[in-house]
């Protein structure tokens, strides 16, 4: 099978970067199932395991890859929620080969069945963003789903990226929440209003000061997408004793001390938790995704697929590594079928 691979962690600029290389089929066992991916497409995760991360010992490749859309094309012997023939998406396992391959293998559990309205590139965009905002809002800060007005404001830091694209039309359709998010420029600003959010402010001026412009002070949570480092101590400030602040970046350090005043609680959110640990719960992100996928057929969520990069290749997963290290995306990237 065709695949996308790289030997040694390596920085964009690297003379020996990913490639396009051939790897034998894989074959189904247990929880199994056999995907031929039709579209992929590229998150943050992918570009720090890149830089980060070598092929084990004893292998030739690290092949990287956190979402996919595909049908399936064989099942382990214990599957019992697909069968062949079935359109599935997905974000996989972060302990696995990834995605970037025409066969690949994963769990039932955390697979979820296509929208029917939408196309296999369209369905990429959106796994492993939407399992970590829904993981976000409802696992981590604990919100009920429900429309009940309770008074309680979302600050949404990063709110045009990928994770914040899905986020911001989740916490709008299914809360009752006032939702803030954050955005720099005119575009992804509009954007972030497009998807729901009831007022968008500039993150590249102080977070007081837009919160302030509209009215809100202090909001009883915050979840920060990006760059939390630079805005840590404006979080601290806007966030409303007993308040909530969750995040998903990597820190170098976070000390909590700053928090006690006000008694603040904090959420690490990581989607791959439930597959790399085995959780008792982790069939919750195949549920998940059924759950998403129903509310795009309804209407309710859209894609964020916001450029197409053409086939998947090296040359092309190069240039998608660059847009997201960038931090200029808006949505999703998305690679689609493997030419000829």
């Amino acid at each position: 099978m065709k695949a996308i691979g790289y030997t040694q962690a390596h920085l964009l600029n690297a003379s020996q970067g990913l490639q396009d290389i051939t790897l034998p089929d894989p074959v189904p066992t247990g929880h199994d199932l056999l995907v031929e991916v039709h579209a992929v497409s590229m998150n943050p995760v992918d570009a720090k395991v890149r830089a980060s991360s070598s092929a084990a010992a004893g292998e030739d490749f690290k092949v990287l890859g956190y979402d996919a859309s595909g049908v399936v094309r064989a099942v382990g012997p214990e599957v019992t929620l697909f069968r062949p023939g079935d359109r599935v998406y997905y974000a996989g396992a972060i302990q696995r080969p990834g995605t970037n391959s025409e066969l690949h293998l994963v769990d039932e559990r955390i697979v979820g069945h296509m929208p029917k309205s939408l196309g296999f590139a369209q369905a990429a965009a959106l796994p492993l963003t939407s399992i970590t905002a829904w993981e976000l809002l409802f696992d981590r800060l604990g919100v009920v789903p429900g429309k009940k007005p309770g008074g309680k404001s979302l600050l949404v830091i990063g709110a045009a990226g990928g994770v914040g694209s899905i986020l911001v039309q989740l916490a709008r359709r299914l809360t009752g929440l006032t939702i803030i998010g954050t955005a720099s420029r005119p575009e992804t600003q509009a954007w972030v209003k497009e998807l729901g959010a009831h007022h968008v402010i500039d993150h590249s001026q102080p977070l007081t000061k837009g919160l302030a412009a509209i009215g809100m002070p202090q909001v009883e949570m915050v979840i920060s997408l990006t760059h939390t480092e630079d805005h840590l101590a404006d979080i601290l400030e806007v966030l409303a004793p007993q308040g909530q602040f969750a995040l998903i970046d990597d820190m170098p350090t976070l000390d909590v001390m700053p928090f006690k005043r006000k008694a603040l609680s904090v959420h690490w959110e990581m989607m791959f938790t439930r597959p790399l640990y085995n959780t008792p719960d982790m069939i919750a992100q195949h549920h998940m995704l059924n759950e998403v996928a129903q509310m795009v057929d309804a209407g309710l969520v859209r894609t964020t697929l916001a450029e197409h990069y053409g086939t998947i290749n090296a040359a092309n997963a190069q240039r998608a590594h660059a847009l997201v290290e960038s931090g200029t995306a808006r949505g999703k990237v998305v690679l689609e079928g493997w030419g000829n």
